[in-house]
């Protein structure tokens, strides 16, 4: 590796395509998808199906609009989410779920749990009454990005869900990285999703397709998420190509385990550097922080990028640094090096 190389850890969404997937691209068997004729996607949807136990498949350009036809689905405008106040979708997805289904959103701290008690999903799920909207969905995410890469265990899962089920509350999975979690818990995709509704996860990420996310639940669940995809302008015509890759894709869940010894190993080489502070990852998501060294998560990625470390600003003084199939433990023993050099030039 080149000392000039730009070692990028900012996500595992800046994987390259293979140059398989780039010949399945090219040599993709395709139609039109909004005709339901395009082999390549009919074929990716089916395996994801498979791969997490459900009934169907829908296959989405993004995971936020994977999320988000989720909840158009499994809401009524004037109805409430209730989610963790981290999640992603409450943070990240622009406000979709009020924007486009006309749902509130309301918060719940599930700590360091990732996902609320059953005690707490009764205590804050809400019936319908002449003065308050009532829960229409519960979120759930795993593994939980904000909150460091945490692999959620089956137990939590469930016990949430069996709550909200037992109000008549339907249950949505954000699971962008869930077969970083399978891998991490040595637990099945399927068991670790047969307690929700539905379940989205990202081909984009750790599995390393171009773009492209699926979401997952009971056949007339898909078949209405199909329309609702239409219209929040994702019908694709001859979407294969993009989803050949992602056939693909499906066949690198067993390597995450290498993305986490990787993340294990950058943690420990940063949490050795004075005045930082990293706990040992679940999975690839590296959290720094840097407050005992007196410098700014935003001074530190500036920093890094400037020695040729690519991360990004989590908070005031955290950093996330993600392992991913382009980086491997001599650019992580690289990274270490120069963010060593970092913390010297830039400590208190």
């Amino acid at each position: 590796m080149s000392t000039d190389e730009f070692i990028d850890l900012r996500s595992d969404t800046v994987t390259r395509p293979s140059d398989a997937m780039r010949d399945a691209a090219r040599n993709a068997d395709v139609g039109d998808d909004v005709y339901r004729d395009d082999p390549t996607v009919t074929e990716l949807e089916r395996r994801a199906a498979d791969a997490v136990g459900m009934e169907a498949a829908l296959y989405t350009p993004s995971g936020t609009m994977a999320n988000q036809t989720a909840v158009k689905v499994h809401t009524e405008p004037g109805q409430e989410l209730l989610l963790d106040r981290e999640s992603h979708i409450y943070r990240w997805e622009l406000a979709g779920a009020s924007m486009l289904s006309g749902v509130q959103t309301r918060t719940i701290d599930a700590g360091d749990r990732c996902v609320p008690s059953p005690e707490a999903v009764e205590r804050e799920l809400v019936a319908e009454d002449l003065h308050r909207p009532g829960t229409g969905l519960m979120a759930l995410e795993n593994t939980h990005n904000y909150r460091g890469g945490v692999a959620v265990p089956k137990s939590r899962i469930d016990a949430a869900a069996a709550a909200a089920h037992d109000a008549g509350v339907s249950v949505h999975l954000d699971g962008a990285r869930l077969f970083n979690a399978s891998v991490a818990l040595d637990e099945p995709a399927p068991a670790l999703v047969d307690g929700v509704d539905s379940v989205t996860f990202c081909l984009s990420k750790g599995l390393g397709a171009p773009v492209g996310s699926i979401l997952a639940g009971s056949e007339a669940f898909i078949e209405e998420a199909r329309r609702v995809r239409k219209l929040f302008g994702g019908g694709m015509r001859q979407a294969g190509m993009i989803a050949a890759p992602g056939v693909l894709a499906l066949e690198n869940v067993g390597r995450l385990a290498t993305d986490h010894a990787n993340a294990a190993r950058l943690a420990a080489g940063l949490d050795d550097l004075p005045g930082v502070s990293v706990p040992e990852p679940d999975t690839n998501i590296v959290v720094a922080d840097t407050e005992a060294a007196g410098i700014p998560a935003a001074d530190f990625v500036d920093a890094c990028a400037a020695v040729g470390v690519g991360c990004g600003e989590f908070d005031t003084y955290t950093t996330r640094f993600t392992t991913h199939l382009d980086v491997d433990a001599e650019d992580v023993d690289a990274a270490v090096d120069r963010v060593a050099g970092v913390v010297t030039e830039h400590g208190a």
